[in-house]
């Protein structure tokens, strides 16, 4: 089993989640974080004051996959997330040992 987890801009969201429903997965957890990269953040007028914004918001995606839906789910999130600028994002994939329904208490892919 994989975790991914991809760090993308808000306004993609949506284009992520129809292409990871399109190869079947079917949940995910959304956290809405702050970072930069290497765009350094961006600088913004308010009330005539110029400031430095250091943190742009992103969001966090985070996908538990079986091994064989990892690669499709991998090219699902750079198909959604891509709009080819700085600021896209990032993918990580981690091995995952085991996972538990707490519910059921079903264990490894039965649990997903």
């Amino acid at each position: 089993m994989k975790k991914i987890e991809a760090i993308i801009k808000p306004h993609k969201l949506d284009d992520v989640q129809e292409a990871l429903r399109a190869v079947g997965v079917n949940g995910m957890t959304v956290t809405e974080v702050k970072g930069f990269g290497r765009q350094r953040g961006h600088t913004e007028i308010y009330r005539g004051s110029e400031y430095t914004v250091n943190f742009l918001p992103k969001v966090k995606v985070e996908v538990l996959v079986s091994a064989e839906v990892a690669d499709a789910a991998v090219k699902a999130i750079l198909q959604g997330a891509n709009t080819g600028k700085v600021g896209d994002g990032k993918i990580a994939i981690y091995n995952v040992e085991d996972v538990l329904r707490i519910r059921t208490g079903e264990h490894g892919v039965d649990a997903l």
